[in-house]
């Protein structure tokens, strides 16, 4: 029997036949994970507030809603299709617009991940290893962040967690249904962040095409029907927005060509590959995004949030499938292997190798890909100890854990004690875990204990700190704030473009001269980039215009557009704060100089007034 089979009974079995234990384990799983996600939620405010300002917006107008627009007149979609934005839209509406109804279902969606991990990892290597599986993705800093914060990696886990738990029912008995499940669950993650949900199709076709119980050419087959849901449920949305009257909806921002096309496969797309992303500000390939490479992923910008496991669980894949080497083609401890390190390798090798850009936060994507071989290889290579060789990987797995978490500790100040702590703690750990088999029923189990606790203790307490600070701006990271109590904590601005990845601070002098008469006209103000026009937008409430979109790099409006509103009388004031781009960041975009022309056109024609050092022009005057 394959030394990584479940030991006491059949998948199939385990389904039907639970452990007492288990319901209360999994139960005090999900609360703990909800408590960790939603405790004090509210100290991150707005936390992104370009996404909280279109979740405002689809409050007020269900186009807005519809095309995920960063203001209720509808003049620019935020850079992203606008599935996850649907969700806190929705809550908006029915709760009001407030911090916890924007933020609260992140937190859902992370309960949610984890409990369909559980359930994923149960049905092929018991409940044990689904616990811990749990635990692992509940532990993770970059989890912990991405499920307390509004960007779209939220829904994009929960859908392909989602989607692999379908896979995985689907490759019990060879079903069509199951496989087309996964493939709605993907075409929906594309929605909610395009291309990347992606990299897990080919993991997935793989374990299929390898496992399931039926002919090749009826896998084939199966395989083209879940191709074909995967279309359907992604491109709908995408049929919608090219057939609808562009001037009947918002100009798509992140894209040069008012296209959701060009958005998914260029911006969004492919150039995230190769660094050739039109409208982008700084980064690219040469210019910022970090060296490329596997080190990446051990890098300071990264490493806090996902490396604590990820030697540990490639291991465990590793092992796993040699191990399994003779097991039965349609062997479902294999297959899961296949699953999940196909995730893993395949979004690793991306992220690394990237060229465009990319953020620490994205690694969140690797998390259920971590923590599921983490709780099947432990599992199974736990109850073989008495095979010297299962006892040496699992040794060398805490090992290596240890030796990470040292490392990655070590590179800050943050608790100068756990990084000797954990590394002396798991050497030990690993040592003992050589000898389990031989000692008393109740020492091993107090071993076992023992090098759980070491194996967690280090992301366990990164992940803790990461839900403890306030976490806001364009670009969160996860871990303590070690800065000497910055405003935004580590989710904080790091080094960016003056007001493009930051939210403008809207004083209450500057907030009621935005509202007054704002109601009478569609924009109570303009300013370039969504950021800058987010705060402006949440403080009053009312439809502000990102000039430029994102970036300030798109093409909507145009000058001979704005100069139309201006003159028909639809935008109050224009905040110039921003004015386009900081010098140094002016020959760095290849894409539209529009909002530079349209804030140039402003402050040669109308005069200018300070507000609380803010710059403000009255376009009514």
């Amino acid at each position: 029997m394959s030394i990584l089979a479940h030991r006491a009974s059949s998948p199939a079995e385990e389904v039907t036949t639970r452990p007492v234990w288990v319901a209360p384990a999994l139960c005090g799983l999900l609360l703990a994970t909800a408590v960790l996600y939603l405790w004090d939620l509210g100290a991150s405010g707005w936390a992104n507030a370009f996404y909280s300002a279109t979740s405002q917006a689809a409050s007020q107008s269900w186009k807005a809603w519809l095309f995920g627009s960063t203001d209720a007149a509808n003049s620019i979609t935020v850079d992203k299709a606008p599935g996850a934005l649907w969700v806190t839209g929705l809550s908006t509406r029915l709760f009001g617009v407030s911090s916890w109804s924007i933020l609260a279902p992140q937190a859902l969606m992370g309960v949610g991940s984890v409990w369909l991990l559980f359930a994923a990892v149960r049905r092929t290597s018991g409940p044990a290893a689904g616990i811990l599986a749990g635990a692992v993705l509940a532990c993770t800093p970059a989890a912990a962040l991405m499920f307390r914060f509004n960007n779209p990696d939220a829904l994009l886990v929960l859908l392909l967690v989602a989607a692999a738990y379908c896979v995985v029912r689907a490759l019990e008995k060879a079903s069509p249904r199951w496989l087309a499940f996964a493939g709605i669950a993907i075409g929906f993650g594309f929605l909610a962040k395009m291309l990347q949900a992606f990299l897990v199709l080919p993991a997935f076709a793989a374990a299929y095409l390898i496992a399931a119980p039926v002919s090749f050419g009826k896998r084939l087959g199966h395989l083209a029907v879940a191709a074909a849901a995967v279309a359907v449920s992604a491109g709908w949305y995408l049929a919608l927005v090219a057939v609808w009257p562009a001037a009947d909806r918002p100009f798509i921002g992140g894209s040069q060509t008012n296209s959701l096309w060009e958005l998914a496969f260029g911006y969004n797309g492919f150039g995230r590959i190769t660094g050739d992303e039109v409208g982008s500000v700084g980064g690219g390939a040469s210019r910022g995004w970090g060296a490329t490479g596997w080190s990446r992923l051990f890098g300071a910008e990264m490493a806090g949030g996902i490396a604590w496991l990820l030697p540990a669980a490639v291991l465990f894949v590793v092992a796993g499938l040699w191990f399994t080497r003779r097991s039965p083609r349609t062997g479902t401890a294999r297959a899961a292997l296949v699953l999940w390190g196909g995730w893993l390798a395949v979004t690793a090798a991306v992220f690394s190798y990237m060229g465009g850009i990319i953020h620490p936060y994205y690694t969140v994507a690797l998390a259920p890909a971590i923590a599921a071989p983490v709780g099947i290889g432990a599992v199974a290579l736990w109850r073989r100890r008495h095979d010297p060789i299962a006892s040496g990987v699992l040794a060398a797995a805490v090992a290596l854990t240890a030796l990470t978490a040292y490392f990655v500790l070590g590179s800050s100040s943050w608790l100068l004690w756990l990084a000797p702590t954990v590394l002396v703690g798991g050497l030990v750990a690993a040592a003992l875990l050589l000898f389990a088999d031989r000692v008393p029923r109740a020492m091993r189990h107090g071993i076992a204990a023992f090098a759980l606790v070491l194996a967690l203790l280090g992301t366990g307490a990164y992940t803790v700190a990461t839900a403890a600070t306030a976490h806001s701006g364009a670009i969160p990271s996860a871990g303590p704030d070690t800065r000497g109590g910055s405003p935004g904590g580590r989710g904080g601005l790091r080094g960016g473009p003056g007001g493009l990845l930051g939210t403008s601070e809207t004083s209450p002098r500057l907030a009621a001269l935005l509202s007054t008469d704002g109601s009478r006209y569609t924009w109570a103000a303009a300013t370039v980039g969504s950021n800058s026009a987010a705060g402006y937008q949440l403080s009053t409430g009312l439809p502000v215009m990102a000039v430029g979109g994102f970036n300030g790099t798109d093409p909507a409006p145009t000058l001979a557009q704005f100069q139309s509103y201006v003159h028909n009388g639809q935008i109050h004031y224009f905040v110039g704060d921003g004015m386009g781009f900081p010098g140094s960041m002016r020959g760095e975009s290849s894409g539209s100089d529009a909002a530079q022309q349209i804030a140039d056109w402003v402050a040669r024609n109308y005069p200018a007034t300070t507000i609380d050092g803010t710059t403000i022009y009255d376009l009514s005057s």
